[in-house]
């Protein structure tokens, strides 16, 4: 008997883990919220449920595995505000559960590197609510929980090349700022590690081998394509929405050791030159 998969929000990162595993005879069933989406999962293999909207509770009790990957909203978290009975009477008959949070929990640290026991300091609304909602799942009794903060996450149809391409592309610069990041195709062989061989309470970072300063990124980007680069604009002059200046808040480099030394993961794409350059190769522009 397959087993099954049930992925709450069921989004760019769920979509890939769901690709590795439908390949390897589990059942998938995601939610969405809009009907439209609904179809785009059914495309893919995977069986889509429109939530809210629907009875969680024949889903949970049913699955083996469940996946987290809906953000916190004005109510916290919407899975446990909207079916966290469900998720009670079932979280003991789970083999594996797993949160995707963010490395926005651990705020800024001036470039310093951070792993899965600094301490939580977010420096952001959107930090401070992940935060809330690590807890709120880690105090579900008996939940097999597995907690996954994610760098950025960059892939097909969620790279530079677009905006390098057609001139709206800058190179943001910020003495001293480093990010880190993640191919999403990564995010997937991590999530199914773990799955085989749970950890309940485990923490994990889910990042690529080489934090860098964004500008770089683009650059690279850039060079691949054989075009100018796109202008260096300092940050103080930088017309910026208020969520992209959110984001420059934090400057920190986040370790991947634990993925490594325990999960046995040996990267895809271990920095963002590996990962432009198969995306460009694959004809992802």
């Amino acid at each position: 008997m397959s087993k099954l998969l049930l992925s709450l929000g069921h989004g760019y990162s769920a979509r890939a883990l769901a690709s590795r595993l439908l390949a390897k005879g589990w059942r998938v069933i995601g939610t969405t919220r809009s009907a439209e989406k609904a179809e785009q999962i059914a495309q893919t293999g995977a069986e889509p449920v429109v939530w809210p909207g629907t009875d969680l509770s024949p889903l949970f009790d049913e699955a083996d595995a469940v996946l987290i990957s809906a953000g916190p909203g004005p109510q916290g978290d919407p899975v446990l505000a909207e079916a966290r009975d469900a998720v009670v009477a079932a979280a003991e008959g789970l083999d594996w559960a797993g949160y995707l949070s963010t490395t926005g929990v651990y705020g800024d640290h001036s470039g310093d590197w951070v792993d899965e026991t600094t301490p939580l300091t977010p420096a952001t609304k959107r930090g401070q609510a992940r935060v809330e909602a690590e807890a709120a799942w880690a105090a579900v009794p008996g939940l097999p929980l597995h907690i996954f903060r994610l760098a950025g996450i960059y892939g097909p149809g969620r790279g530079p090349f677009a905006k390098v391409l057609n001139g709206t592309a800058r190179r943001i610069i910020k003495e001293g700022q480093v990010f880190s990041r993640i191919h999403v195709d990564d995010i997937a062989q991590i999530l199914e590690a773990s799955l085989n061989q749970p950890r309940p309470g485990a923490i994990y970072n889910l990042c690529d081998n080489d934090p860098a300063p964004p500008q770089d990124v683009i650059g690279y980007a850039a060079t691949l394509l054989g075009v100018p680069l796109p202008p260096a604009v300092a940050f103080e002059e930088a017309d910026l929405t208020p969520m992209a200046r959110s984001f420059y808040a934090e400057s920190k480099k986040v370790s991947n050791d634990l993925i490594r030394s325990e999960l046995g993961i040996d990267l895809l794409y271990p920095d963002y030159r590996s990962g432009l350059e198969a995306m460009l190769k694959d004809g992802d522009t």
